[in-house]
C-alpha cells in the first residue's frame, strides 16, 4: 500500500504529524489557560453550573 502513495502525499503526512505533534501542547496549555474557562466557574456561572446538574440528577 504504500508504494501506491506518492512521495509528495507521503511527505505532507508527515510534515502535518510533526506540525500536530509541536502545537497540540501548546494549544493544550493555552486552553488550560484561558480566562474564559475560569470566569464560567466562578460566581454566577458556578452558580448556574451547580443548578443544572442537580436538574439533571433529580
Amino acid at each position: 500500500m504504500s508504494a501506491a502513495i506518492s512521495p509528495l502525499a507521503a511527505l505532507c503526512l508527515r510534515c502535518t504529524l510533526a506540525v500536530g505533534l509541536f502545537l497540540g501542547p501548546l494549544v493544550a496549555v493555552g486552553i488550560a489557560r484561558s480566562e474564559e474557562i475560569k470566569l464560567a466557574k466562578n460566581g454566577a456561572g458556578l452558580v448556574l453550573f451547580v443548578s443544572l446538574q442537580r436538574q439533571s440528577m433529580s
